[in-house]
């Protein structure tokens, strides 16, 4: 038989969340001086969750947590999730992201030990991993949405690779205008205007920028307007 809202029990609880949203079962049987599963009985009765993190030992009401747009709240070093365990985390996170996650990734976001869970989770079948540039990507399960996972990884991947190859913004600057004034709309006749202008720039930069820029698909202005 469940609690009233009315109940002294319910107030009780009521009362000591008011003053702290996160507490531990021996807190909540002292506030109703009970035994556990009357405690459990009361929290159902007003709704609860457990936190994923600390072994689950502390608890909050449901209506406590301003969760993040991933679902995640932390308190006082507490961590809870909308999803409830650290299990049922890791699979909606990995199941909702773009590029999928990393264990490096997914230890940073859940501020966890991960590594024996991907392991529990992945042998489970309850979510996917693949290998990319030697790191494992934990994926989702269903295969359409895993491939979209793995070439928005890949696609990231050499977006970051391109960056950190881009030269500093001044030859960027120098580039984009050789660009407009090359006799070919070619990174190799962009390089050597700037070589014969003195600029000291060399094709593997202007290649860089070419590439970010994604330049070789598009035709130069000058023959559009010829058209």
């Amino acid at each position: 038989m469940t609690e009233p809202t009315y109940h002294p029990n319910v107030q009780k609880l009521e009362t000591l969340f008011s003053r702290k949203p996160v507490a531990r079962l021996n807190e909540l049987r002292r506030t109703l001086n009970c035994s556990g599963r009357t405690v459990f009985r009361v929290l159902s009765r007003m709704g609860y969750l457990s936190s994923y993190s600390h072994a689950g030992r502390y608890y909050t009401l449901e209506r406590i947590p301003s969760f993040d747009p991933e679902g995640l709240w932390a308190h006082a070093g507490v961590l809870f999730s909308r999803y409830g365990t650290l299990r049922a985390t890791i699979v909606e996170l990995v199941g909702k992201a773009l590029a999928g996650y990393t264990h490096a990734e997914l230890q940073l976001r859940l501020q966890l030990r991960v590594h024996d869970t991907l392991h529990d989770l992945v042998a489970a079948g309850e979510i996917g991993r693949t290998e990319i540039e030697r790191l494992y990507l934990y994926v989702s399960v269903e295969p359409a949405k895993a491939e979209a996972q793995v070439a928005e990884r890949q696609k990231r991947d050499a977006r970051a690779t391109l960056l950190a190859r881009l030269p500093e913004p001044p030859v960027v600057i120098e580039v984009l205008l050789a660009v407009i004034h090359a006799p070919k709309p070619e990174a190799a006749a962009v390089a050597a205007l700037l070589q014969a202008q003195g600029k000291g720039i060399t094709l593997e930069q202007v290649e860089a920028v070419w590439t970010h820029y994604e330049l070789g698909k598009k035709k130069p202005a000058s023959r559009r307007l010829r058209r």
